[in-house]
Formats: C-alpha cells, structure tokens, sequence
C-alpha cells in the first residue's frame, strides 16, 4: 500500500462540501494511511463524528478539552505524530484564523503546533473566493510555507458556477499521496511548462484567441513542483489563481512574448512541456486605434505565422533534455495519426493526445482523458480523470519511460 505506516491529520471545516472528505478519508486509508481525524466545532452540523469515526477506525476529535471528563487533547502531541496536516474544505473563516494566528478550537491549535508539510483545501462560494481579503490570507499563507489546493471552478453549493470548489477526493489524494509517497524524487530536475492560450491583438481592445484554460498546464507545474523539481511556468492569459510553492510564474500575453521568455529558459531545462494553447497566426498590423465598424461593409484581416514554440524546442534540444508536445484533435478517425505525425515532424520525445468534443475532455474543462505516443509509436491510453490526476499520471509516465 502506497501509504502504508504514513500518519495523516485530517481536517475538516464547517462547509457543505465535507461530504467529500469521507471520500477522501476512505481512500487514505485504503492506501494504508494511518488518519485521524479533527472536526471543528461547526463542521458536526454538516456531517457527524461517527461517519468519520467508522471509517478512520478510530475516534473523531474536535474540542480542546474533554468537556465529561475534563481531560485536555494534546494539540501539540497531535502536531508532532503527523506526517501530514490536510484540511479539506477549508472555509474563509478558519482561512483567517490561521492566517491570523487565531487558536480558537482545536484544529487551529493543531495548525499553529504542527511541524509536518500542511495543505489547506479551499471550499467556498465563488464570490468569497475571489474576495481580496481571502486570496490575501491564501498569499499570506502560501508565503509562509503552507501548501495550498487549488479550488476548482464548477458548480457550487448556492446554484452558481464559479472557483470555489472543493477538488474531487481523487485529487486530493493524489496531491498528498505524490508528496508522501516520493519525498522529491526530482529534486534537483529543472522543468519547464508552457500553459493557457495566447491573445493576439488585433486593435487595443481586440484580440484573437481560443478558450483554453490553462489548468491542465497549472496541474502540471503544481504536480512537478510537489515532487521536488524546480519549475518555471510560461503562461499565457488565464483566470487562475497563482501556482502554489516551488513554482516561478511567467506572465506572458502574445506568442511572440511566449516565445521569447521560453528561449533562455529552455537551455537549462532538463524537462520542456508545452501545453499552451499558441495561437498559430497573429495580425500582421496591430493597430494603434479602436477599429471603427464600416456600416455595410467588410473587413480584411492579414495574417502571419507566431514562431512555433514546440518546433523550436525540438530543434534545439540540448543533449539528454526532454521535450513533450500536446495535441488537440478534431477529427476522432485521425488523431492518433496526426500526433504520431507531430511527435517525428517537430523532434518530440512525446506527444499527449487529447479529442476536443469528447464529453470531460479537451480545452476548457475540468477533466480530460489524453493519449500519449512516444518512441517508436507507443502509445499509453487513460481514462477521464480530473486535470490534477492527470498530471499526476503523465509525471509518472514521462519519469518512467522518458527519464530525465
């Protein structure tokens, strides 16, 4: 078991996306995890000790003190056992208690005692998300070492769609099952990851562009960094929070800017991944001016070709480096031919595969199921997994079968 004799504290805050984390309970312990488990105070009325109890095989804490017997819970015997603190969700409200340094019930004792790794799993409304005072308390806390899971967008609690969301139990497992399992096994590896799309202005105000997300780009810098390697992040425009811990973000708009922000970074870099979505042609004028609307005629719009990135890559791969491409198909009958076609015309050393149009998977959404060819046409299949699962698997491949 892949956790086997690891020792895992547990939280859980007072959010409707608790049920998650007896999903989540479940699988560390399959993993042969050791858990237990700390509710606050609120949290019982989402979901009650005993559920969690049964399935940790042990009893469920949640005050400082016994209130029948008297007897106190040793919060810092708690934070010297664990390998690991996970609370998942995490609300606003115990946010800014640990940002704070509040110690108001037993978990934000434990947070403030523990000397192990801690990850906090946000869940909330989409608006208290993106409120300043919560993404500065995430910022502040990121800061000071704590490892923080991407909230995801989709569906919420109160009917909207927007970030807020707690991730899949899958994800959070393997979130912490990646940083418990290998302890750095990159350590010392430089990776590069280009993500998101490219705008390419026509006039001031408008651009082309395509919808890609960048999250599959951001789950993959997160997941490298989480084993140790040192990533820089090319990105284009995205609405995404910042990578977390061991991540050097690159804020680029155009592909020409991509382009040459990759340049300097990719001599150095034992690993290129290109998940951006690049635009192909940019305009030929950008104009200095709003472009005014001829009532009853047409427009022409010349086009010229962006630098291929991936290409560049691939010609000037140093010795021993690795490069790995993405392919978004269409056409479902030739897509496995079109990234076999891609892998050999732009040197690739792997090409992942994925289908625009087929259901969870493609550009813009939460999860994606991809192929990967590689060397002499070999192909690896997945399943549709959420992003953050996905990259988990493509690490794995890519440090097995290409290692680096």
């Amino acid at each position: 078991m892949e956790l086997a004799g690891k020792k895992v504290l547990l939280g859980v805050t007072a959010g409707i996306a608790a049920y998650k984390s007896l999903a989540f309970l479940r699988l560390l312990t399959a993993a042969g995890a050791e858990v237990k488990v700390i509710l606050t105070p609120s949290a019982k009325a989402f979901i009650g000790p005993a559920s969690f109890a049964a399935l940790s095989g042990g009893p469920v804490l949640s005050d400082l003190y016994d209130a029948h017997t008297g007897a106190w819970h040793e919060h810092v015997a708690l934070g010297l056992w664990a390998d690991a603190l996970v609370v998942a969700p995490c609300t606003a409200n115990t946010l800014s208690a640990f940002a704070q340094g509040r110690c108001e019930n037993l978990l934000q004792a434990v947070f403030l005692s523990a000397r192990c790794p801690v990850w906090v799993a946000p869940a909330m409304d989409h608006d208290m998300h993106r409120h300043p005072s919560v993404q500065y308390n995430l910022e502040l806390l990121k800061q000071r070492g704590t490892h923080i899971i991407p909230s995801e967008h989709g569906p919420l609690a109160s009917g909207l769609v927007g970030e807020g969301r707690l991730p899949e139990p899958e994800a959070l497992f393997a979130v912490l099952a990646a940083a418990l399992r290998t302890e750095g096994s990159l350590r010392g590896k430089r990776v590069l990851i280009t993500a998101g799309p490219t705008h390419e202005y026509l006039d001031p105000v408008r651009y082309l562009g395509n919808a890609s997300s960048g999250r599959m780009g951001y789950a993959l810098a997160e997941a490298f960094a989480r084993e140790g390697a040192e990533v820089w992040l090319v990105s284009g425009p995205v609405d995404l929070p910042a990578p977390g811990h061991g991540v050097h973000l690159l804020s680029v708009v155009s592909a020409v800017q991509m382009h040459e922000a990759v340049m300097p970074l990719a001599q150095n870099a034992h690993l290129i991944v290109c998940a951006a979505a690049v635009a192909d042609y940019r305009p030929e004028v950008q104009q200095p001016e709003k472009i005014k609307k001829t009532e009853g005629g047409s427009s022409d719009l010349r086009l010229v070709p962006n630098p291929d990135i991936l290409a560049w890559c691939g010609a000037h791969k140093q010795p021993g480096q690795v490069v790995v491409g993405f392919a978004l198909e269409t056409d479902a009958a030739r897509a496995q031919a079109h990234a076999e076609a891609k892998l050999a015309r732009k040197h690739c050393d792997a090409v992942v595969l994925n289908r625009q149009g087929e259901p969870g998977a493609g550009i813009g959404t939460l999860t994606n199921r991809v192929s990967v060819v590689w060397k002499h046409n070999n192909w690896r299949h997945f399943p549709l997994l959420s992003k953050a699962q996905v990259a988990q698997h493509l690490l794995e491949f890519l440090h097995a079968e290409l290692p680096f």
